[in-house]
């Protein structure tokens, strides 16, 4: 049960925030009551604490999966990065054009004022944890030619990480995954021009 009810919350969560999740939208939705949402995690604050948590530990998972993957270029895991976002937003978006959120961690950012501290540490890890893989590929890339060896990392680092970070945001304002997309590709077409090393035509081909 208690799976069942943090798969629910993860939704209602999602859909409609910390302020709007309820122990009745979830006791209904599963045919129990509120009793029993409180006898197996007391308060609101432990429910969503936990599924913050899980969220962020399933995404985790994830993003190792594409950015340590085995003889990737650096350029795919981009890519696959954008696709990966692409099937959560559909999940909640099936027509593609609504624009509504998908993602937890950009929800919850957005009520950082109702979260506990456990929380709020657990959204920051999220970041810390996405920058360290991507500056651990980059320096791959970097180290077998795909990228130029004098090619500012740091600042192309920050820049991959601000739109892994801002996902969500960007396509509930935008009302689409267009923007996001265009975003993704606009940064591995400069990438790719300004810092190709000596595979760039091949990045260059991928990144069009």
């Amino acid at each position: 049960m208690r799976d069942r009810i943090k798969e629910v919350a993860t939704e209602l969560l999602i859909t409609h925030g910390y302020r709007g999740l309820r122990f009745k939208d979830i006791a209904d939705r599963l045919g129990t009551t509120r009793a029993n949402i409180h006898y197996h995690f007391g308060t609101k604050k432990n429910l969503i604490e936990e599924v913050i948590q899980d969220y962020v530990e399933g995404t985790a998972v994830e993003l190792k999966a594409i950015w340590t993957a085995e003889n990737l270029a650096y350029v795919e895991r981009v890519r696959r990065m954008m696709e990966f976002n692409r099937q959560r937003y559909r999940r909640f978006n099936p027509a593609g054009k609504d624009g509504r959120p998908w993602s937890i961690i950009s929800r919850m950012r957005l009520e950082s004022d109702v979260l506990s501290r456990k929380s709020k540490d657990t959204l920051r890890g999220f970041s810390e944890t996405a920058e360290a893989y991507v500056n651990d590929a980059l320096a791959q890339a970097i180290a077998r030619g795909e990228i130029a060896a004098d090619a500012p990392a740091r600042d192309i680092v920050v820049q991959i990480v601000a739109i892994i970070d801002s996902a969500g945001s960007i396509t509930s304002d935008a009302g689409s995954f267009d923007r996001l997309e265009h975003l993704y590709t606009a940064y591995l077409r400069v990438l790719t021009h300004a810092y190709g090393g000596e595979k760039a035509p091949r990045l260059a081909a991928v990144a069009e």
